[in-house]
């Protein structure tokens, strides 16, 4: 078990986002401790690793309730219960919406990165006086 303060260390999430997390439903530590401080446990620790990954890959906070909605991760189409199609066809929907943004945006800095080459080639030519 973790406090608080060990799990920020870790994880590099601040106090302050936790504590929002836990506000939201993201997260539910425990609290065992004397006047009720959280407690964080080892699947805490790895829910939290995973939501840095969706966060990461751009989702919204939304989105990543929407991911996290079950806490089972199917691996196997033998280990599937009733709904887990569901949920697997929404975290596709979820993942290819992303995917789609970052590769705009990937698009969008690969232009931008281009202009600004360019345009130091531009100035340099200037400096040197060629035309």
């Amino acid at each position: 078990m973790y406090t608080i303060g060990q799990v920020v260390e870790m994880t590099g999430f601040g106090h302050d986002t936790l504590r929002y997390y836990e506000k939201i439903g993201l997260l539910k530590p425990q609290r065992k401790r004397p006047g009720g401080a959280r407690v964080f446990s080892d699947d805490d620790l790895r829910l939290l690793s995973g939501l840095k990954c969706l966060k990461r890959l751009g989702l919204s906070l939304e989105e990543i309730k929407t991911f996290t909605s079950t806490k089972r991760c199917v691996t196997e189409r033998s280990s599937m219960h009733d709904g887990d199609e569901a949920v697997l066809r929404d975290r596709i929907v979820l993942l290819t919406d992303n995917l789609v943004r970052m590769e705009t945006q990937r698009r969008e800095l690969d232009e931008l990165i281009d202009r600004t080459k360019n345009n130091i080639r531009l100035y340099n030519e200037l400096l040197d006086g060629t035309p």
